[in-house]
């Protein structure tokens, strides 16, 4: 089952916020606003951490974080069938209180008619009053009838009876499964990579720790397929019960060691004045925990050394490595699943990986590797869910999983802006995309206080250098490179839907020598990019004709960008004081 969408409710920085989520989610934001807060929030519903007091915002003394799961396998169907709705998902709140508790409750379909609520079962279980009801066809026709009977009819009544009975969609009043303490991991795998770690903690044999979880499946495969591992447990096994009183029957043990014989008895003499004897009992190990606590990870890149002796870059990228080989082996499993018997409530197969600044130590290109490994783990029936500061780990074409955080007041908190429906269809889906090769840095206007969409090389090359010389550039601008005077609509499409400030910089093309019907296409390019503007979000600055004409340039020079940015660097380069307040406008 893979997670739709999460609620969360007073939890640190966040008030309350809902979230769509994708099997790729990726947020971004400003540090301080909740990027963290959010994993967090995910962290403690799957109980891989504990709330405390400070968790609680603003002196809250309650707080959830509420999950609708979908995509559920036959497994998920029978473990969670009380909660399952009509379209197929589930949806399961957990709360945590000040001073401790928490508990999950699920929502479930309770019918409209007090007779078929499951609730009520133990009032309606007596003959007598079970006789009036429309589901007493499907109760036991003789005999005491118990709470259970009514339940198991009230369900066939239901089942029978497919869009005639109503319901109401509401939280149950009991625990979630009718257990007080949900056990961890029954919604599925978690696997958290933090931004500081050490790796060792990933990669040491306890059944915690991510290598753990993968080694102890080899042990436990070993342990049941080999020979060689079966005669070894045996032949241990009876090695230790030679040392015991007693042998596995119950029996004396005549081959025990004398000298363990006299210790015991000398240890019982000591005692006799206490009426009590000593019975020395040695328990044989586990083989299986005997490998998994003896074992130790080496990496050898030239010298080898154990890995907490590694830079932070390999260390890393031995985590992801770890990550990679899990996803493969998760997918081998369900390549070669075979259906059976579900026995209830079984732990979901599902599997989640959390990653808290998975580029940190990583240099950009192996920052781009990392991401397309992270995409393919997510195309593999995972969830992959991560904040970031870095643009290589963000792809404009997935803007469905990107998720800005941001938090403009303590008041009313962090709060999310996200994507889900499609912006683009046909022809400008293929446009868009096809402007990626152009600019593939794009993905750095998410990051952006302020976006400066331009038609080409030149533009982006000449823009920031003039504000430069002007003294009034800003890192926090980004320009970006839309590919043609064509394509700025569709980036102002993207970012009215993000809520990103931007300005769309264009040229007029008004150029002398231009004819009417050149003038007049450039007319409808211009007049697509402003009805495409949300005058609350973006606005427009128009270069007379083009830039390099604003700048002074010759008309038709080759090279432009290169040429352009000699021009400008030339001795005795004056910029316009026109142009100069439309590159101030652009970096106010």
């Amino acid at each position: 089952m893979k997670i739709e969408s999460v609620a969360i409710s007073n939890w640190r920085s966040i008030k309350y916020l809902e979230i769509a989520f994708q099997d790729l989610m990726i947020f971004i934001g400003q540090n301080n606003h909740g990027k963290s807060n959010v994993l967090s929030a995910l962290l403690f519903f799957f109980g891989e951490i504990k709330p405390q007091d400070l968790d609680f915002n603003r002196g809250a003394q309650e707080l959830f974080v509420e999950i609708i799961f979908g995509d559920l396998d036959q497994t998920d169907k029978t473990t969670f069938k009380k909660y399952l709705t009509a379209d197929g998902s589930i949806r399961v709140r957990k709360f945590a209180y000040v001073g401790g508790n928490f508990e999950y409750r699920g929502y479930i379909q309770n019918p409209v008619e007090e007779w078929l609520r499951e609730s009520n079962a133990t009032t309606l279980s007596k003959r007598e009053v079970a006789e009036s009801l429309p589901f007493y066809p499907f109760l036991p026709a003789t005999g005491r009838l118990t709470k259970q009977d009514i339940i198991d009819a009230q369900a066939k009544y239901i089942e029978q009876n497919p869009g005639g009975v109503a319901f109401n969609f509401e939280i149950e009043e009991t625990n979630f499964l009718g257990l007080k303490s949900v056990a961890k991991g029954i919604f599925g795998d978690v696997y958290f990579i933090p931004a500081v770690k050490d790796a060792t903690d990933d990669f040491s044999s306890k059944e915690a720790s991510a290598f753990g979880k993968l080694y102890s499946g080899i042990i436990e495969s070993m342990s049941a397929n080999s020979p060689d591992w079966k005669d070894t447990k045996a032949k241990l096994s009876s090695l230790f019960s030679t040392l015991n009183r007693l042998n596995g029957d119950g029996e004396d043990n005549p081959h025990r060691p004398q000298e363990l014989v006299n210790f015991e008895k000398a240890l019982s003499a000591e005692l006799n004045a206490w009426g009590a004897e000593i019975d020395v009992e040695v328990i044989p190990p586990n083989i299986d925990d005997v490998f998994r606590a003896n074992t130790q990870v080496w990496i050898n890149d030239g010298v080898r050394t154990d890995i907490r002796r590694k830079g932070h870059g390999l260390q890393r990228a031995l985590t992801f490595a770890l990550i990679k080989v899990i996803s493969d082996n998760l997918k081998a499993e369900r390549a070669k699943a075979v259906p059976e018997q579900v026995a209830p409530r079984t732990a979901s197969a599902s599997t989640y990986f959390i990653l808290e600044e998975p580029e940190l130590y990583l240099h950009p290109q192996a920052q781009r590797a990392l991401f397309d490994s992270l995409v393919s783990l997510s195309e593999s029936k995972n969830q992959v869910i991560m904040c970031t500061h870095a643009s290589a780990l963000i792809d404009v074409e997935r803007y469905k999983s990107i998720c800005i955080v941001k938090k403009d007041s303590d008041v009313v908190g962090t709060q999310v802006c996200q994507c889900t429906e499609d912006i683009f269809t046909g022809d400008k889906r293929k446009d868009f995309n096809l402007s990626y090769w152009i600019n593939p840095d794009r993905s750095e206007l998410f990051f952006a206080k302020r976006v400066l969409l331009v038609e080409g090389p030149t533009d982006k090359t000449l823009i920031p250098l003039l504000a430069k010389q002007l003294g009034v550039f800003r890192f926090d601008h980004t320009v970006v490179d839309c590919g043609s005077k064509d394509n700025i609509p569709l980036y102002c499409q993207l970012l009215n839907k993000f809520s990103i400030p931007y300005i769309a910089v264009y040229d007029k093309d008004h150029q002398a020598a231009k004819g009417d019907d050149g003038k007049a296409s450039a007319d409808k390019s211009s007049a697509l990019i402003e009805a495409a503007i949300d005058k609350g979000i973006g606005a427009s600055i128009v270069f007379l004709n083009d830039i390099e004409e604003e700048v002074g340039m010759i008309a038709g020079e080759k090279n432009k960008p290169f040429v352009a940015l000699t021009h400008i660097a030339a001795p005795g380069f004056t910029i316009s004081v026109d142009l100069a307040a439309k590159i101030a406008l652009m970096y106010q």
